[in-house]
């Protein structure tokens, strides 16, 4: 049985505002401007600069009841021009996304594609029509990296079905020994092996290039395991020989087309949000005069409504007109009173990061960086989590030791030997430093590890020492070898 009923419930809403803050607060400096940028050039009533709005605000706000009064309410529902919290809606929504989506632009880089400069090439062989069309095919499969990851079955099911062309595993093997003598060198290799050695054809042949191509060849499972014992007894060559064969192979580019391909991707440059220095044995924080532009109210605007104020006859344009400067000078207030807050966010946000993690910016030192969670700073600040987050996601802080990415100063925490709370960034930096300092004939093994930071007070689990070396981008002992 259907039936209607009424329920009242509380329930917690972000205003409009508070969506366009979050999302300012999000950006970074480059984006930031950006997004200034294009407010000034959307909005009229905005206008950047060093005057006070504080008397053009006080103006506007004194004139608003001469615009709500009965003659203009009886043509002109104001309903229609402004919500309720009086900012215009199209600052508020955008085709195809909701009000609370991100709004991201993603540029284009120009230039030759890595696909059309292998093409290009392709010209300066002799081909008849069939090897043309079949080279063109392999390298459309090329992937960004430069390999032909499909087997030659499938490329030739997929040239008979999309090309209508019949042809041989033989005949495109061929073909593909031409792609292989493409640049840049390796390009068309179906595996890394592969990819190695033809490169190393392509140097003079001496013994040691000789001997490294016979060990890619012969031995690749001994190599990639850096199985050195095993090789030097299989080859009957020494340590020293060795050593030249794997030199020569460690020069070689695993990923030919990437060293292009990069070529045509956007460099994204870091803007530092803030800066720290040391001034006399104190810590000194300063906001990136770019996060705090000067804006103001357009006067030329403001002006228009006082010529509206002063005129006896109002027609309907003129009443139009001032509905429209009425909503554009809303959403400059707004805009101005948004970015002010922006600022005092961030800089209240990081000098409570600066002050709880005051040791670490005096010294550099890793070791002194304090346990530190999201929700620390937050309780001490008096904001969400959220906020916080969102400052610490994506700005970065100019400190006396290089540039850093705030969340890099948030860490969990452990207890040592001494009942202490240490973070766990001290206990990788110490991590790392043990295996930078080990034999690398005989690296420490995960267990070995874990034993010597016991000794040094911290007792954490042999899995523990594993996640933490993961990540740092360690390898495991074995590929730490050396010879």
């Amino acid at each position: 049985m259907l039936k209607q009923q009424l329920n009242f419930k509380l329930s917690q809403k972000l205003s409009p505002q508070q969506i366009q803050l979050m999302k300012l607060i999000q950006l970074p400096t480059q984006a930031f401007e950006q997004k200034i940028k294009q407010e000034l050039e959307e909005n009229p009533a905005l206008d950047s600069g060093k005057e006070e709005i504080k008397d053009e605000f006080d103006e506007f706000n004194n004139t608003e009841d001469e615009y709500d009064n009965d003659t203009i309410e009886t043509e002109i529902n104001i309903d229609e021009y402004l919500s309720d919290d009086e900012i215009p809606e199209y600052r508020l929504s955008a085709n195809n996304y909701s009000v609370d989506d991100e709004d991201k632009q993603v540029p284009y880089a120009s230039g030759t594609s890595f696909n059309q400069f292998l093409k290009n090439q392709l010209n300066t062989f002799r081909l008849n029509e069939e090897e043309r069309e079949i080279a063109e095919f392999i390298v459309g499969s090329l992937d960004e990296s430069g390999y032909l990851r499909r087997s030659l079955e499938d490329v030739m099911d997929d040239l008979a079905f999309t090309q209508n062309v019949y042809t041989t595993e033989e005949k495109i093997e061929k073909v593909l020994l031409t792609v292989q003598d493409l640049d840049p060198a390796g390009v068309g290799a179906r595996s890394l092996e592969e990819c190695l050695v033809l490169q190393l054809n392509r140097k003079s042949p001496t013994k040691t290039v000789e001997q490294a191509i016979a060990i890619l060849e012969k031995s690749f499972d001994h190599f990639s395991k850096k199985h050195y014992k095993k090789l030097m007894a299989k080859f009957h060559i020494s340590e020293e020989e060795l050593k030249g064969a794997i030199q020569e192979i460690e020069q070689l580019n695993p990923k030919p087309g990437g060293s292009y391909a990069s070529n045509t991707k956007i460099v994204e440059h870091v803007v530092p949000d803030f800066t720290i220095r040391i001034v006399e044995g104190d810590l000194e924080l300063s906001l990136n005069g770019r996060n705090a532009p000067e804006l103001k109210v357009s006067r030329d605007y403001s002006n228009m409504l006082k010529g509206y104020k002063a005129s006896k006859e109002k027609t309907k344009a003129q009443k139009d007109a001032v509905m429209f400067i009425k909503q554009k000078l809303d959403a400059a207030k707004w805009f101005i009173e948004a970015v002010l807050q922006r600022q005092q966010t961030l800089f209240v946000t990081m000098s409570s990061i600066m002050n709880y993690q005051q040791e670490y910016f005096l010294s550099g030192d890793e070791r002194s960086l304090r346990p530190m969670i999201l929700k620390d700073i937050a309780e001490e600040i008096g904001m969400d989590v959220s906020t916080v987050s969102r400052v610490a996601n994506s700005k970065y802080v100019d400190t006396p030791y290089g540039t850093k990415l705030i969340k890099e100063f948030f860490s969990e925490s452990m207890t040592n030997d001494q009942g202490e709370e240490v973070s766990t960034r001290e206990i990788k930096k110490i991590l790392e430093t043990v295996i930078s300092e080990e034999n690398k004939k005989k690296p420490l093994t995960d267990e070995k590890l874990a034993g010597i930071l016991k000794e040094k007070g911290y007792p954490i689990a042999r899995r523990t020492v594993a996640k933490y070396r993961e990540q740092l981008d360690l390898p495991v002992a074995r590929l730490r070898k050396q010879i």
